[in-house]
């Protein structure tokens, strides 16, 4: 039963929403909205509590058994406590029933975002330049046909893009620009559309039925 009622109610959930794309007819349009932005939302939430309950759990665990840097755990465990007071009682901006100001100094919800979230936030996308170049450094050796091509084209748009590109020809910038309009964005609807092919076999597996990694493996 454990397993059996859920997939049950994927079932149902899963043809509820194809129908949505099959029947126009105004009355279930009204219906599958209800379900899209009521339903959803509330089972939202009750996804949101289950995830913070298994975060806490995970790292509560870690910090027990003094796992490999259980330190971030611990750090992890206080700014999530803090934030979550904060903003459960200090509001948006310094409007709750707790003090989120200590003279000129603001720390409601929205500051931290602002001052911490968003640094960090930064920070990571900034580290992430590095771990592009390596992957570009790996992408771009020559092995084949392939990799020259790619080789060759990279090479030719970044050069195209400098203001060095328009002293070499007047054409180049237009011939990199031709380079992103077309073969680039044909490359990149071929992959979006195998995406796409893949997450409805993949959906349809699921709602089948087939596909039962997501209950815990086993049949």
């Amino acid at each position: 039963m454990k397993k059996t009622l859920p997939l049950v109610l994927l079932f149902i959930a899963g043809v509820l929403g194809i129908i949505s794309f099959v029947i126009p007819h105004p009355a279930y349009q009204t219906y599958d909205e209800w379900l899209r932005n009521d339903l959803l939302r509330v089972l939202s939430a009750f996804a949101v509590i289950l995830a913070l309950g298994s975060l806490v759990r995970v790292h509560s665990d870690k910090i027990r058994r003094r796992q490999r840097n259980w330190q971030y755990s611990l750090l992890l465990l206080a700014a999530f406590g803090v934030t979550a007071v904060i903003g459960l009682f200090g509001g948006v901006a310094a409007d709750g029933i707790l003090p989120t100001r200590i003279g000129s100094f603001p720390f409601d919800i929205q500051t931290l975002y602002e001052n911490i979230v968003i640094p960090l936030a930064s920070s990571m996308f900034a580290l992430l330049a590095f771990f592009m170049a390596s992957a570009a450094y790996r992408a771009f050796r020559i092995r084949s046909t392939e990799s020259t091509l790619l080789l060759c084209a990279a090479f030719v748009v970044m050069i195209g893009l400098l203001p060095l590109g328009h002293s070499i020809s007047r054409h180049l910038p237009a011939f990199v620009q031709w380079i992103l309009n077309v073969p680039n964005v044909a490359g990149q609807r071929g992959i979006v559309l195998g995406i796409a092919l893949g997450v409805v076999a993949t959906s349809l597996k699921i709602i089948l039925g087939i596909e039962r990694a997501w209950l815990g493996g086993g049949e």
